[in-house]
């Protein structure tokens, strides 16, 4: 349907990230074991993306939880980008909210079509492929001691993703979804 309409599809899903380090595994010696120092804080840094069939990544880091008007903000950078999307998320109360009704019924005049998962199941979701190969991948043992260096540490991550398309696609595959 969505080739039919011409229209471009997006998985989108949140996430945070918080100070405290993705602790996984390390190359360190036998009975050596590494120290990670990093601050006890609630700061984070919630994150908003999207991901398509063909390997392209979107996302946005925000200070504060995602709120309405940030997936509308979202939503306005997928069709300057993509033209008309289908999008495919899950039930936030955030995508439910006043401000993302007005932008659909009165500025995306037919670009943006939804389409919501299926409650309790964020396997079904690609984008939850992308969030755990950031954080146990890209971002593991990183410490940081403030949100900004948090956020520059997320931007190199995602960079470094966007050139691994075979990732990409493989959370498709992952996900059950064919490519």
């Amino acid at each position: 349907m969505a080739a039919r309409e011409g229209r471009a599809v997006v998985f989108i899903d949140e996430t945070s990230l918080y100070l405290l380090p993705g602790v996984v595994r390390s190359y360190a010696p036998r009975g050596c074991t590494p120290v990670l120092r990093a601050p006890l804080t609630r700061e984070h840094l919630s994150l908003i993306g999207g991901v398509t069939p063909d390997g392209r990544l979107f996302q946005r880091a925000l200070p504060h939880t995602v709120k309405g008007p940030d997936v509308v903000r979202f939503l306005k950078h997928l069709v300057r980008h993509l033209g008309r999307v289908l999008v495919i998320w899950d039930g936030l109360p955030a995508h439910r909210s006043q401000v993302v009704k007005e932008y659909l019924r009165e500025e995306a005049r037919g670009r943006v079509r939804l389409e919501r998962l299926p409650a309790y199941a964020p396997d079904l979701n690609p984008e939850e492929g992308i969030w755990r190969h950031l954080k146990l991948v890209d971002l593991a043992n990183v410490c940081c001691k403030a949100v900004i260096e948090l956020k520059i540490a997320c931007r190199r991550a995602t960079e470094r993703l966007r050139h691994k398309v075979e990732v990409i696609k493989g959370c498709f595959g992952l996900a059950g979804l064919p490519v």
